[in-house]
């Protein structure tokens, strides 16, 4: 059964403590358990202590900046796996991209709607208890010569084996189940973001299909797997 919102461990790393005092208040309102940190060194030295089940990030922090403990929490083999959302001001699309690239899973901007917060929060978590259920000793989902290793969440392919974050497992995971299956940018963060159909960014599925890329293709910039159908979204090529 999936983990219900009261078991789950939320870090929130803002340098505002203003606006980290409102997200712990909103997220303990809904029976989050809180833990806040206010510079980007305390918050990636809480992750270590506490291990928490998703972290909210600010970027603009003195010192060590959110997209350094990102990239930090990305390189260290026990926290690698967190999910992140980032919660900033910065809103240009060229941000949302160094943040997605930096590791996230996902970036929402300041000023921001709590319910909206709340919706993104447990869909990341959903999608985390999903994947875990769906672990087997042996499971592996092989389209040509790709292969998806549901255990040691990684992928292969001619140019080796990449390691994936969360996000991007998931991502190759739900294109690889329905291959030649065409998916818009809308029905992604529906089915792999678990977003309604007026939640998230046609961006935030843009820069993770070109992250997987960067992984997996032999040339990036010229798709053999995961290839653009103009006008209508991607797909797994058969």
């Amino acid at each position: 059964m999936p983990n219900t919102a009261d078991e789950n461990h939320v870090l929130v790393v803002d340098d505002e403590e203003i606006v980290a005092g409102s997200i712990e208040r909103t997220l303990r309102a809904h029976d989050f358990n809180v833990t806040v940190a206010t510079s980007g060194v305390e918050g990636l030295n809480a992750a270590r202590r506490h291990r928490p089940d998703l972290i909210v990030l600010d970027v603009l922090m003195p010192g060590m900046d959110g997209f350094e403990v990102c990239k930090q929490v990305r390189a260290d083999p026990i926290l690698a796996d967190l999910p992140i959302l980032f919660l900033t001001a910065r809103s240009k699309v060229e941000d949302k991209v160094l943040g997605l690239r930096a590791g996230a899973d996902d970036y929402l901007t300041k000023p921001f709607n709590v319910d909206e917060l709340v919706l993104r929060i447990r869909a990341i978590l959903r999608r985390g208890v999903s994947r875990k259920i769906a672990e087997s000793p042996s499971s592996q989902i092989i389209v040509r010569d790709l292969v998806l290793d549901c255990k040691s969440f990684t992928a292969t392919t001619q140019r080796g084996t990449a390691p994936l974050t969360p996000v991007q497992f998931d991502l190759l995971y739900f294109l690889m189940s329905h291959p030649g299956e065409v998916f818009s940018p809308a029905k992604l963060l529906h089915d792999v973001w678990d977003y309604p159909f007026d939640a998230g960014s046609p961006d935030l599925v843009r820069v993770h299909v070109k992250n997987v890329r960067e992984k997996i293709e032999p040339d990036p910039g010229s798709p053999i797997y995961i290839t653009t159908v103009p006008g209508h979204g991607y797909t797994i090529q058969v």
